[in-house]
């Protein structure tokens, strides 16, 4: 068996790694809140971003202070109405999961799934179609899928029904 050289080394790392990236972005992209019964999400067929709000540096993420208007804020708001309901979840798990969903964009649309194709766009911070908001919406925030507290609560009530909390989700529903 010959030895296989720098270069060619290099482009079957490069070629490997790409494929990895490749793959994972795709599982991500294809991550949406649904019900139980709708069908996952397909690969998009553009790429698209989203910037996420800056933080309030003068919060502790993980403390009790938070601002409404921004991501820090709103986690924590919603925090605190799922402590009040009984609905499980961390802010680590919340923002790690909105950071995936919609980059912390709370006017984020997916328009090219199934579900936008079916009509019905996942929307927000934890991309959440509609009908999943109706079902799993939580009594004393926003009628509004797009609102961040309502759409974060909303969220993590629907992942605390299927996978147990929000924690719990770290790949593709």
């Amino acid at each position: 068996m010959t030895a296989i050289t720098a270069p060619r080394r290099f482009a079957r790392l490069r070629t490997l790694a790409l494929t990895g990236l490749a793959t994972t972005g795709a599982a991500a992209a294809a991550l949406t809140l649904m019900p139980a019964s709708a069908q996952a999400a397909e690969a998009p067929q553009a790429a698209h971003s989203v910037t996420a709000p800056s933080r309030d540096s003068n919060t502790d993420p993980k403390g009790s202070t938070g601002s409404a208007g921004n991501l820090d804020g709103w986690i924590k708001q919603s925090l605190a109405i799922m402590k009040e309901k009984g609905i499980p979840g961390s802010y680590d798990g919340l923002h790690r999961n909105i950071m995936r969903e919609s980059g912390g964009n709370p006017n984020a649309q997916n328009n090219w799934d199934v579900n936008a194709q079916n009509g019905t766009p996942s929307k927000g911070l934890l991309q959440v179609i509609q009908p999943t908001f109706n079902a799993y919406h939580v009594a004393g925030t926003a009628q509004s899928v797009t609102d961040p507290v309502a759409n974060i609560t909303a969220a993590a009530n629907y992942a605390a029904q299927r996978y147990g909390s929000i924690d719990n989700v770290n790949s593709a529903y």
